[in-house]
C-alpha cells in the first residue's frame, strides 16, 4: 500500500528534533529553523514537516479536547473514568482531563516553531523563492492554527480575554506575555496570519501527489471563516467575514460535496472534492480516534477502547430518511463488519459496552477487512490508528458556515444549507431557520475535530437548557436473535452549567505554574 511521504517525515523529526516543553511557552527553541540560513530547498522543506508533529499526539488528535466535547449532549463517557467525568460534569478545576492538558503546551511549540521559521526565512539566503513561500506559508498557517485550537475553549471577551499573544517580535525572554482583554484580538491575529498563509500558499490541486497534506490556500481561507464565525458571538460584523471567506473557497470551484455522504469515510475519499484539511493517517501513525471509539475490546478481536458513545438526544436529532444516522451511528440490529466478523449490534453479541447501547461507526471502514490489521489498522491496539485521514474542516462545514453566517445576519441561507441536506436525503427548506441550522450542524458532523457540537451550544447561547436536561440511554430487549424492545433510561443525570463560568473551560494548571503572566479561568 502506498504511504504519505509526509507522514514518514514528520515520524523521523518527531524522534530526532523535537524537544519536550519545559518551560512557559516553550522557552527555549527547538528543531530546525535556527538552521534555516544554512539550509538547501530539501533540506528547508524539512523544517515545514516538523510544522505537522502535533497531528501524530494522542493529547491533540486522539482523544484531546474530545473529552471536551464529551461535555456535550451528544455523548457520555463509555467506560469509567474520573477525569472525563469531571470534565462533562463541570467540576473539573484544571487537571486537564488525561490528553486535554497536552493541547496547550502542544500548540504554543506549534506557535514557537512557527515563529522561529518568520525569523529565519529573510536571512535564508540559500532557498529558493518558492520554498521561502512554502515555509513561510506553513509557518503563517500552522501560528494561526495552534491559536485557533486553543483560543474557543479558554478564551473571550471578558471576564477572562484572549490567550497570550506571542509572535515572531516577541524577544525569547519576554513570551510569558500577559492574556489580551479579549479573545477578538487571538481571531484578528488569527485571520491575519491565514491571510498571509493563503497569500504564499498553492491551491491543493498544484500540491504534488507524494506532498498531500501539506496546506493550501482553500484551507487558510475556510479556516479563516471558522475564526470569523468564533468571532461572531462577541461582534455581529464578523458575520459578513465569514460569508466572505466562504465565498472565496466556494468561488474557485475547486471543492465539493462527495455525493453519496457514507462514501466521505471510506479510505480511497482521503482526498476527494470535499476535502480541505485533514489528519494524515496511516495504519503506522496519526490519529488515534478511530481507535478510541468502538467498543472496549473490541470483543477480543481487536482492542479498540470504547469512549466517547452516543446518547438517544442525538440519535433523536436525526430526521426519518437522512442518510446520516445509519454511516455515524449503530444502534442495535444493526448489521456491522469488524476485521472480517459479521457483528450485529447488542444482538450477536448481545453484550456491548457502550452504556447507551450505541456506538459510533463513522471511523470503521477501515477496520471491516479481514487483513485489516498491520495493513488498513495499526498493528499495534494500543495505537489505533488506521488508513483514514481524519477530517478537520471540509468543504459542507464551508457551506453550513456560511449558511449560519446569512441567517444569524438576517438573511436567507437556504442555498448552501439545502446541499447539505439533500445530500443526506433530506428535502430542500424554503426559509431555513436557526433551529433548522443547529439540528443540520449537529447531524452532520458528529464526532468530528474542529467542528465541535459544545462550542456551537455555548456560542449559541443553548448549553445551559440544553445541560440541564438528563441524557438517555437504551436498555435492550432480545427475542432469539431479534431485538424486541428499547426501552430509554437516563444514562446521564442533569448538570449545573453555569455560563458564566463554564463558557470555557479551565487553563490546565500545570501550565499556570509555569510564569507569572499566566491566570486562569475566572470561577476555577
Amino acid at each position: 500500500m502506498k504511504k504519505n511521504k509526509l507522514l514518514f517525515i514528520v515520524l523521523f523529526l518527531v524522534a530526532g528534533t523535537i524537544s519536550s516543553c519545559k518551560k512557559y511557552l516553550e522557552l527555549t527553541p527547538y528543531g530546525p529553523p535556527t538552521e534555516l540560513g544554512n539550509m538547501t530547498d530539501d533540506q528547508a522543506m524539512t523544517a515545514v514537516y516538523s510544522l505537522f508533529y502535533w497531528q501524530y499526539r494522542e493529547g491533540t488528535l486522539g482523544r484531546g479536547f474530545m473529552w471536551y466535547e464529551n461535555a456535550s449532549d451528544n455523548f457520555v463517557t463509555g467506560r469509567t473514568q474520573a477525569e472525563a467525568q469531571a470534565i462533562k460534569n463541570f467540576t473539573d478545576q484544571g487537571s486537564g482531563g488525561r490528553d486535554v492538558r497536552d493541547n496547550w503546551p502542544q500548540m504554543y511549540q506549534t506557535i514557537n516553531y512557527s515563529n522561529n521559521l518568520i525569523r529565519a526565512v529573510p536571512n535564508a539566503s540559500r532557498l529558493s523563492e518558492k520554498v521561502k513561500s512554502s515555509v513561510l506559508g506553513h509557518a503563517h498557517f500552522m501560528r494561526a492554527f495552534a491559536y485557533l485550537w486553543l483560543a474557543p475553549w479558554y478564551g473571550d471577551n471578558g471576564p477572562n480575554g484572549g490567550i497570550p499573544i506571542v509572535t515572531e517580535e516577541t524577544p525569547i525572554d519576554q513570551m510569558d506575555v500577559p492574556r489580551p482583554a479579549s479573545v477578538l484580538e487571538n481571531y484578528a491575529m488569527i485571520i491575519a496570519d491565514f491571510e498571509k498563509a493563503a497569500d504564499l500558499l498553492p491551491y491543493f490541486h498544484e500540491i504534488p501527489e507524494n506532498q498531500k497534506g501539506l496546506m493550501h490556500k482553500t484551507a487558510a481561507w475556510a479556516l479563516m471563516a471558522r475564526a470569523a464565525l468564533y468571532a461572531a458571538q462577541y461582534d455581529n460584523s464578523y458575520y459578513d467575514k465569514v460569508i466572505e471567506y466562504a465565498d472565496r473557497v466556494i468561488n474557485t470551484g475547486n471543492h465539493s460535496l462527495v455525493p453519496n455522504y457514507a462514501d466521505l469515510w471510506e479510505i480511497e475519499s482521503n482526498w476527494s472534492p470535499e476535502y480541505i484539511m485533514s489528519a494524515t493517517s496511516t495504519e503506522i501513525d496519526g490519529s488515534k480516534l478511530p481507535g478510541v471509539i468502538f467498543q472496549n475490546g473490541g470483543f477480543g478481536i481487536y482492542n479498540t477502547w470504547g469512549y466517547f458513545q452516543p446518547t438517544v438526544e442525538l440519535l433523536k436529532a436525526f430526521a426519518p430518511g437522512d442518510t446520516r444516522r445509519k454511516v455515524s451511528i449503530a444502534v442495535p440490529g444493526d448489521t456491522l463488519q469488524f476485521v472480517g466478523n459479521q457483528i450485529i449490534w447488542a444482538v450477536n453479541p448481545a453484550t456491548v459496552s457502550s452504556p447507551t447501547a450505541m456506538t459510533i461507526v463513522k471511523y470503521l471502514a477501515p477496520f471491516r477487512p479481514a487483513d485489516a490489521v498491520g495493513n488498513t489498522v495499526n498493528p499495534n491496539s494500543d495505537n489505533g490508528t488506521t488508513d483514514l485521514s481524519i477530517p478537520l474542516i471540509r468543504y459542507a462545514d464551508v457551506l453550513l458556515m456560511k449558511a449560519e453566517a446569512l441567517i444569524w445576519s438576517g438573511r436567507n441561507g437556504d442555498e448552501p444549507l439545502n446541499k447539505v441536506r439533500v445530500r443526506a436525503g433530506l428535502s430542500p427548506l424554503t426559509n431555513a431557520t436557526k433551529a433548522d441550522l443547529k439540528n443540520e450542524r449537529r447531524c452532520e458532523f458528529v464526532l468530528e475535530f474542529g467542528v465541535f457540537r459544545h462550542l456551537d451550544l455555548v456560542r449559541w447561547g443553548d448549553a445551559q437548557e440544553a445541560y440541564s436536561k438528563p441524557l438517555h440511554g437504551y436498555q435492550v430487549t432480545l427475542s432469539g436473535n431479534t431485538v424486541s424492545a428499547l426501552t430509554e433510561y437516563v444514562v446521564w443525570p442533569a448538570r449545573n452549567f453555569n455560563p458564566a463560568i463554564h463558557h470555557v473551560f479551565p487553563i490546565p494548571t500545570v501550565e499556570i505554574g509555569k510564569g507569572v503572566n499566566l491566570k486562569q479561568n475566572a470561577g476555577y
